[in-house]
């Protein structure tokens, strides 16, 4: 008698872990459930989030940043700044092609994003394509024209092209937003890239000495007009017949700044 129970007592247990591990994986307990996901994952799940992409943008890891931020365009592909960051961590890598990539999905999804037209506007005035930079930040600042970053990179994009006119009417639109816009050093790693790369910088220093003329600041004036004479400016006596110089004609700082430097002592 004692064997037959034994016997019955072997046979329920074995029966109770078959029925367990035939269990579909919906029943089986919670716990369990939850254990089948690796450590791992989960860990790694949890690191790429946007605050530790942003945070590794920061300390420029821009490749750990990318692959961060193309989890997160592929977890949430309707958020268009997520699509905008992948592009500017691209960006900095000099993936150029990917960058452009990712600004145009983040329009597509939003066609109103204007951080990211602003941004392929930075990738085609890289590329000397000045005129579709042009376009991109036109589009930009149709959509938001309160933006002092999009009418100062539509200015380079017209200082590029040699069309001085607009670029200086860029220039005042962008110090008619922010009075110290130009004092503000230009980011690569904010939501909107700034492009502040020209060739002839005592030219462009010229021209945004002109820009805070008309806008009546006469300290930056010459602030501009002084590193435009530092680059060797050689067209520096037009401010004496140019129109937007005309209320600062009597301004002894600008008279000290047009007279002839004296010639430097010959070494003995």
């Amino acid at each position: 008698m004692k064997c037959v129970r034994v016997a019955m007592a072997v046979a329920g247990f074995l029966f109770a872990a078959f029925s367990a591990a035939a269990r579909p994986p919906d029943e089986r307990p919670a716990q369990e459930a939850a254990g089948a996901v690796p450590a791992q994952d989960s860990a790694r799940e949890k690191v790429c989030d946007v605050d530790s992409a942003d945070l590794r943008m920061a300390r420029k890891e821009y490749k750990e940043a990318a692959e961060c931020y193309r989890q997160l365009t592929e977890k949430f592909p309707g958020n268009p700044a997520y699509h905008n960051k992948l592009g500017i961590a691209y960006h900095q890598m000099g993936a150029l092609k990917a960058a452009l990539k990712s600004y145009e999905r983040a329009v597509k999804v939003d066609p109103t994003f204007a951080d990211a037209l602003n941004n392929s506007g930075t990738i085609w005035y890289q590329r000397k394509k000045y005129e579709k930079a042009v376009k991109a930040y036109r589009k930009g600042i149709a959509i938001h024209p309160e933006m002092a970053v999009l009418h100062s990179n539509l200015g380079y994009a017209y200082f590029a092209q040699n069309k001085m006119e607009e670029a200086i009417a860029s220039f005042r639109r962008a110090l008619a937003i922010d009075p110290s816009f130009f004092e503000h050093p230009g980011t690569r790693t904010a939501s909107m890239l700034q492009d502040r790369s020209v060739g002839d910088r005592g030219r462009f220093f010229f021209l945004l000495a002109k820009s805070f003329a008309e806008a009546g600041n006469t300290e930056r004036c010459l602030h501009y007009l002084r590193k435009a004479r530092e680059e060797g400016y050689k067209d520096l006596a037009a401010v004496k017949t140019d129109p937007s110089f005309s209320k600062l004609q009597a301004n002894p700082e600008l008279q000290e700044l047009l007279a002839p430097r004296a010639a430097e002592p010959a070494n003995p």
